[in-house]
């Protein structure tokens, strides 16, 4: 049966929110999944639009939602937050999940993390797979990528599929710890999936970026 994915295309323009989500929309084609790519949020307004699909991703860098609305009834974070309960996948990768609505923390409880800084900028690293025998890890072997690394704040209930591990060459008082590169957690019936990196088309040329994210999207999918 095909699955229908929605993918909120749009913020800051320099993670090229629609060139990466055309691409990963393609990648995911094997899986039978099928995309609509939108640059709108009012969607997210309409909770009866939302149960339609089988896994939303937020590719939205920054931006803004709710209008300072913290109150969850009647707001879009609220609505989203009911469909991935109710059982709707959500995935996403790099700015455009993890550094989405910085200002809204009911939409961080959701995803599991946030964002708050990639020392050095871009910068080689090696991305360690913990847990081999998972779906989304499928295949891959630990690996390198040229890319930001990003320094997360993140929900220590999520599990980690793939990590990376900070050097002291730009904060002295990181080195040594290690980050979250992929995980997954649970929201009622919903799948939730992250990976950090991903910051423009150029980060899926790395063949293993494209396997982790792709098969990760699969895992989420209602």
């Amino acid at each position: 049966m095909t699955k229908k994915a929605l993918f909120l295309a749009g913020g800051w323009e320099g993670h090229e929110p629609q060139e990466t989500s055309k691409f990963i929309s393609n990648e995911i084609e094997k899986y039978d999944i099928e995309s609509e790519i939108i640059n709108d949020l009012d969607i997210l307004g309409e909770k009866n639009k939302l149960e339609k699909y089988d896994i939303i991703l937020p590719v939205w860098t920054m931006g803004i939602v709710d209008d300072g609305n913290w109150d969850l009834k009647n707001s879009k974070i609220g609505n989203l937050q009911e469909v991935i309960y109710s059982g709707v996948g959500l995935a996403g990768w790099h700015g455009g999940m993890g550094d989405a609505f910085r200002d809204n923390t009911n939409y961080q409880f959701l995803v599991g993390s946030q964002f708050v800084c990639h020392p050095g900028d871009f910068v080689d690293y090696s991305v360690i797979i913990k847990d081999s025998k998972h779906k989304i890890t499928r295949g891959l072997e630990n690996f390198k990528v040229h890319s930001e690394q990003y320094f997360l704040h993140y929900d220590p209930s999520v599990e980690i599929v793939a990590s990376t591990k900070f050097d002291n060459k730009h904060h002295e008082w990181i080195d040594g710890v290690e980050m979250p590169i992929a995980y997954t957690k649970k929201w009622g019936n919903g799948r939730i999936f992250y990976c950090s990196i991903g910051h423009y088309l150029k980060d899926f040329e790395n063949l293993n970026v494209v396997k982790l994210i792709s098969q990760g999207i699969n895992w989420a999918v209602r």
